[in-house]
């Protein structure tokens, strides 16, 4: 008899149990199928230790907030460090710029100057040519008036 009772009380457990989830699950057995399979993984993991408390919960949140943190610094201390180079390159860059401006003033001063020079002597010696032209056709002209009044050769 005593096995009868057993066998009795265990499927009053399990027609009890299963008319909770039945209940849970709003009349729905598919719904209740999955509830009795989250909670046999659940009561399975507990079993095997796999089960996490709050307090293991939390240390393992801490754990992977230092993990992502500690990448996030060494990205921004990547980005930090491209961010010199770039500066460095755009510096140098930029100094090469001025010196090459620089040396395009001091060509460009230069030739200004010997062109001055150059076009100055050109000036003078074609302002001399004209005197002298004028010299001579005022002498020219003079010498021909002259003649005119008797005073000349």
């Amino acid at each position: 008899m005593s096995g009868r009772k057993g066998l009795l009380t265990i499927g009053g457990i399990a027609a009890a149990a299963g008319g909770y989830y039945f209940y849970q699950a709003g009349g729905d057995p598919k719904v209740a199928k999955k509830e009795v399979e989250h909670d046999y993984a659940s009561a399975k993991r507990s079993a095997q230790g796999k089960d996490l408390s709050g307090e293991e919960a939390k240390k393992a949140g801490e754990e992977w907030a230092r993990r992502a943190g500690s990448k996030i610094d060494s990205t921004v201390n990547d980005v930090r460090g491209e961010v010199r180079e770039f500066d460095k390159t755009v510096t140098q860059k930029a100094a090469e710029a001025e010196s090459k401006l620089d040396k395009l003033r001091h060509d460009s001063a230069a030739k200004f100057e010997e062109t001055k020079k150059t076009t100055g002597k050109e000036l003078k010696r074609e302002v001399d040519a004209f005197d002298q032209t004028v010299e001579r056709k005022a002498s020219e002209a003079k010498s021909g008036l002259s003649s005119w009044f008797g005073f000349g050769k």
